[in-house]
Order: C-alpha cells, then sequence, then structure tokens
C-alpha cells in the first residue's frame, strides 16, 4: 500500500492497469514529409493506450485497452497490432461497416519527426472513426472495475475531446473507477484543434472540471492547466514553448485547493531547443512536496511523440511498486526520454534499460 496514492495490491485485481482511449493508425514519412510521401512506415499509437501498452511490454504488467474498431482489415490491423503489444482487447468494442467509412472507420494519424529547425507535424484523419463513437453505457465499467479489478485506469482530455459523447463516456468510466477504489489517472493533453468543434476552451475547462474531481494522479504541462481547468499564472504565455517549474508550481497551488482529490500532480519540463535537441526532465507534486528528475540537457530527438506517454507509464510503474514520488519523477523522465529515442509513438525498451540510464550508464555499446 502506497501512502501517497492508495492503490489496490497485485492479487486483489485481474489488470494492472487499464487504459480507456482511441487507438489510431499512424502513418510515418521517415525524416521526409507527408506532402510528399511515397511510403510510409505504419504503427499503431493514442494517447491513452500508449501507457497501457508501456505498462505491458516495459514493465511487464498486466494490461487492458478500452477502445472501439470497426470489423474491416484496418480494424483487425489495428488488434493485431494491440496483440503484438501484448495488450489485452477483450473489452474492445466491434462495430459493423457499412463497405466506405461512412458509419465507421479507423482513425489515422499522419505524423512526421521533423528534424532541426523543422518541427514535428501532425496531421489527422479521424472522423466517424469507431472510438469517436463510444457513448455511455457501452462498456461494462462495473465488471472491469468491479468483478475483474483493475489498479490503474489511465485515460485523457484528447479522447473527452472527440466528441460529446466520448466526454460523457469518460465521467462515467471515471465514476465507476472511483467508485471500486481504483487510481485514475488523467493527462490533459489539450489540443486545440479538437475542441475547436466542441466549444474551445470553455468547453474543455467545462467538460475536465467535470471529470477532475474523480482523479487521483492528474498530469498536464502550464498550457494544459490553463486551458482545460482554467488555472492562469501572471505572466504565464499561452503559447509556451519551454515549461518553468516555478509558474508549474504556483499552478499546482492554486489547483490542488481547488481539487484536493488530486494526489500527484505532474508534468514534463521540455525545452525544445530544435526538433532534434530538447532538454528535458519532469516534476512531481505529491504528499505536500516537489519532486524533480534530473534535467538531461541537449538530449538527442529520434521521434517525440510518445515521450509524454512514456513519462506517464513510467510514473505510474513506479506507484504501483510502491517506490514513492521521487523513484516515480526519474522512472517516468528516464523511459519518456528513452521512448523518445525509437520511431512510433510506442516504448520499444525494457525496464532494464530504462534503470540503466536512470543510474547514468552511457551509450556505450553493448554486447
Amino acid at each position: 500500500m502506497n501512502e501517497i496514492v492508495q492503490i489496490k495490491a497485485a492479487g486483489e485485481a485481474k489488470w494492472d492497469c487499464a487504459a480507456f482511449g482511441e487507438v489510431m493508425l499512424r502513418f510515418d514519412p521517415g525524416f521526409g514529409r507527408v506532402r510528399n510521401a511515397r511510403n510510409f512506415q505504419v504503427w499503431e499509437g493514442g494517447g491513452e493506450y500508449n501507457v497501457a501498452r508501456a505498462m505491458r511490454k516495459c514493465w511487464d504488467k498486466r494490461a487492458t485497452a478500452v477502445t472501439a474498431l470497426p470489423r474491416n482489415d484496418l480494424g483487425w490491423l489495428v488488434q493485431d497490432f494491440i496483440w503484438q503489444g501484448g495488450v489485452d482487447t477483450s473489452y474492445m468494442i466491434w462495430r459493423d461497416y457499412d463497405g466506405i467509412g461512412r458509419n465507421t472507420r479507423v482513425g489515422l494519424n499522419f505524423t512526421e519527426k521533423g528534424f532541426g529547425v523543422r518541427a514535428a507535424l501532425g496531421c489527422s484523419d479521424r472522423g466517424h472513426s469507431a472510438a469517436s463513437q463510444i457513448r455511455p453505457g457501452e462498456v461494462n465499467w462495473e465488471k472491469l472495475f468491479g468483478e475483474d479489478g483493475v489498479r490503474w485506469f489511465h485515460t485523457g482530455g484528447i479522447f473527452a475531446a472527440l466528441a460529446s459523447n466520448t466526454a460523457e463516456a469518460v465521467i462515467e468510466a471515471v465514476e465507476a473507477a472511483h467508485k471500486y477504489g481504483t487510481v485514475v489517472s488523467y493527462d490533459l493533453n489539450y489540443r486545440a484543434s479538437l475542441w475547436k468543434s466542441q466549444g474551445g476552451q470553455a468547453a474543455a475547462q467545462k467538460i475536465n472540471r467535470s471529470i477532475a474531481p474523480y482523479v487521483d494522479v492528474m498530469l498536464g504541462n502550464e498550457e494544459d492547466f490553463t486551458a482545460c481547468l482554467g488555472f492562469n499564472v501572471d505572466g504565464l504565455d499561452e503559447h509556451i514553448s519551454q515549461i518553468d517549474p516555478a509558474n508549474f508550481k504556483k499552478m499546482i497551488a492554486t489547483a490542488v485547493k481547488v481539487f484536493p482529490n488530486f494526489k500527484v500532480v505532474a508534468t514534463t519540463l521540455r525545452n525544445a531547443k530544435t526538433a532534434s535537441i530538447n532538454d528535458w526532465g519532469a516534476i512531481v507534486f505529491a504528499g505536500d512536496a516537489f519532486y524533480e528528475a534530473p534535467l538531461r540537457e541537449n538530449l538527442e530527438i529520434y521521434d517525440r511523440v510518445g515521450g509524454g506517454d512514456g513519462f506517464a507509464s513510467g510514473l505510474a510503474y513506479a506507484f504501483l511498486e510502491g517506490k514513492g514520488p521521487q523513484a516515480a519523477v526519474e522512472y517516468g523522465a528516464a523511459h519518456g526520454a528513452l521512448a523518445m529515442t525509437t520511431p512510433g509513438d510506442t516504448s520499444m525498451v525494457n525496464a532494464k534499460e530504462v534503470e540503466a540510464i536512470m543510474k547514468g550508464q552511457g551509450a556505450r555499446v553493448i554486447r
């Protein structure tokens, strides 16, 4: 039992981690441009799912993903990717496909890595996706949380922003998780492009403030807390490219007063000098104290997508193992750093590799 976050013992639950969100197909043009590409590498990915996949593949924990897919070859392709990641799909919602894609489809995400002065670029094509149609009442949360049992449940603001029904489904999910004593983590992950059709920042704040009372572990940067929860800090530029730890601490001091249920609040600290060179760190608030991971200056980035999800999974793993908040921020930051050294949205490293760089081991060849 952890003193800060009260987590069920492993023997009390079938699942160490469950994630709720959309799983998309990512089309990666390598170091080229989407607009000029003739070939793409295809991966699966999703802000919420990435955490569950890393929980299974990197941390060797039992993970299940709650999402929806169409009954067609693209849906089965995503399912195959999920299975390769070792993640359970027993709570998958399958939707009949009309042969055209008017009624349901797989969401597509075309993402450039960026390089040097050229920033990473994402172009999504996810309208009418199967997951965006998930509504309250479609998932048997009583079975998942009440009968199976889950130690850690992760979802986030990207999925909540897809449609009014997905926001309602997230609220239903976190209420059920809270009822059965499951730790709930939530990544605010503000995306202006997604909230634009849902009513902008005003809608984002209304929905996220409805979700926040059920959250134990809240993740987000300064922009997320401002846009999604309405917490402002004097002098904070809404278009920040670098997080100021001092501003973040001021933000958290306000947030935990409004939402005393936040047991842990965490963020990554990124200064993107170029697309390929970032300073990278993290900070966690837990138990009325702040904990920071060592800043990795001039970290070389291969593919930045998934770094934050890698941080979230490392953080969750450390708490699940009872390692405490200082270890949690260090596991999260190290795993996020490693996740950005490989292509695709998902982690391709293991726990030993994470712990090696936590100990300061260099990049000499391993034989």
